[in-house]
């Protein structure tokens, strides 16, 4: 039952994630545009140390599209992956309170020297605007106060996960 339950989720969600990023990617030309001369190429995210005792996942494969977006490889595996990224994932706890910190992942790289130079790119300089996306959908006035609920929301986890991060480095 869980195992068909995985199967089900876990291409939802990496499909979903998949959108999520594209819509982001697509909302800045600059971003296409890095991509665009690596069409074809592919991407792979390894989280290293991933906790025996959480579902497995599949392998985290992209391709870049001809139009400069991502494509879910898939279950199955693509083939060997011109750029390598390794997270370590030993505590994916620890690992989502420091995103949320604003704290980024420690990352091996290994590959495509001008793919992962824009792939690094596209880390330090894009960003979701929500607000734009949310003012398209309700109006600037209940876009604005969403806004401001969201911001308030994410400044007090980014505090708890600030907290939690001091804790574990203490108790390391």
């Amino acid at each position: 039952m869980l195992q068909n339950l995985q199967s089900l989720l876990v291409p939802a969600v990496l499909e979903r994630l998949v959108l999520v990023v594209n819509h982001v990617l697509g909302a800045e030309p600059a971003a296409t545009a890095r991509l665009v001369p690596h069409s074809g190429r592919t991407i792979e995210l390894e989280l290293q140390g991933w906790p025996s005792l959480l579902p497995r996942l599949p392998r985290l494969q992209w391709r870049i599209t001809p139009a400069g977006l991502l494509e879910w490889g898939g279950m199955e595996p693509l083939a060997a992956a011109d750029l390598g990224v390794r997270v370590d994932a030993a505590n994916p706890a620890l690992l989502f309170a420091r995103a949320l910190a604003g704290e980024p992942p420690r990352l091996a790289i290994a590959g495509d020297a001008q793919l992962a130079t824009d792939i690094q790119w596209l880390v330090d300089n894009l960003r979701w605007d929500v607000e734009a996306d949310l003012e398209r959908l309700f109006g600037p006035v209940v876009a604005a106060q969403l806004g401001r609920m969201g911001s308030a929301l994410a400044r007090g986890l980014r505090g708890l996960a600030r907290g939690a991060v001091e804790r574990a480095s203490r108790a390391s």
